[in-house]
Order: C-alpha cells, then sequence, then structure tokens
C-alpha cells in the first residue's frame, strides 16, 4: 500500500510539474511572439518612413520639374512674340503702337497664364506627395506603437503563464498534502 501511495504521488509531481513547465514554455513562446510582431512592426514603420522620404523628394522634384516647364514655356513665348514683331515690322508696321502693341501683350498675358497653370499643377502635384508623406510617417507611428504594445502584451502572457505554473505546483503540492497526510479529512 506504502508503494502504490508513493507510486501515485510520484506520478502527480510529475505531471504536476509537466503541466508547470508547459506553461513556462508556453509563456516563453509568447514573449517571444510579442518580440518577433514588434520587429516586424519597427520593419512596416522603416518601410513607411522611407516610402514618406521618397514621397518628399516626389514633391521637391514636381515643384523642379513645374518651375523648369513654366521657364521653358516662357521663353517659347518670348521667341513667339520676337516672330511676330519680326513679321509685323516685315508689313512696314510700327511695333510699338496699337493694335502690334496689343498682339504682342495678349500673346504674353496667354504665355504667362500657361506658365501659372503649369506652377500650379505642379504644386498641386507636390501638395498630393507632401500628404503621402504625412500619411506614410503616421503609419510608421502607428506601427512602432503597435509593435511596443505587442512585445508587452507577450510580456504580459509570459508572466501570466508563470503565476499560472506556480498556481499549478502550489494547487497540486496541497492536493499531495492532502493525500500523504490526510489535511481536511476526518
Amino acid at each position: 500500500m506504502a508503494a502504490l501511495t508513493a507510486l501515485s504521488i510520484g506520478l502527480a509531481v510529475a505531471g504536476m510539474g509537466i503541466q508547470a513547465y508547459g506553461q513556462h514554455k508556453a509563456g516563453q513562446a509568447a514573449k517571444e511572439a510579442g518580440k518577433a510582431e514588434k520587429a516586424a512592426s519597427e520593419s512596416q514603420a522603416e518601410l513607411a518612413d522611407f516610402n514618406a522620404s521618397v514621397a518628399a523628394l516626389q514633391s521637391t522634384d514636381a515643384v523642379e520639374r513645374g518651375e523648369e516647364q513654366a521657364n521653358r514655356l516662357r521663353s517659347q513665348v518670348r521667341g513667339a512674340i520676337g516672330a511676330q514683331r519680326a513679321g509685323i515690322a516685315a508689313g512696314n508696321i510700327d511695333v510699338g503702337f496699337g493694335s502690334a502693341v496689343d498682339v504682342q501683350a495678349d500673346a504674353a498675358y496667354l504665355g504667362e497664364l500657361d506658365a501659372l497653370t503649369i506652377r500650379t499643377n505642379a504644386a498641386r502635384e507636390a501638395w498630393g506627395y507632401q500628404v503621402q508623406a504625412t500619411d506614410l510617417r503616421r503609419r510608421a507611428e502607428i506601427a512602432r506603437k503597435t509593435g511596443v504594445y505587442q512585445e508587452a502584451a507577450g510580456q504580459q502572457a509570459a508572466r501570466n503563464a508563470n503565476i499560472a505554473a506556480l498556481g499549478t505546483i502550489a494547487t497540486g503540492a496541497g492536493s499531495l498534502a492532502m493525500t500523504r497526510y490526510g489535511f481536511g479529512s476526518r
């Protein structure tokens, strides 16, 4: 009978130890998963930061291209006005008086209007890239915070599992003590 009791107690202790070890390992796995999720979130954040930098560069490029196109158009308009003046002068008309001046002024006005339209469109394109960059930076910030929270959740799960393992050991020890020494029985 004593041998059976000893075997029963030994099996109970072994089972309790295996259960506690399993709980501890599950907690460690949760902790590692939290770390991995944080690393993945950081990687996402770095990618979003990089894409935000690219969008900022695209914004600057859009403004510069727009200015270059506007200047190129202004140069073409000046050439067209020069050709108009030459054509008008070839007809023995005074290029600095009357309708000849009006024609040149209209060409200059419409050319400048087109140049300003180019600049405005470039500014709108740049604004779109700036909005995109801001959005990407916010996403990076959110990804980083999410990673921190996921890591903290993994650490908390590990703590909870360790506490559960201790509870398993304590409960098992109490049950064994009651079985072995008859605590709580009359």
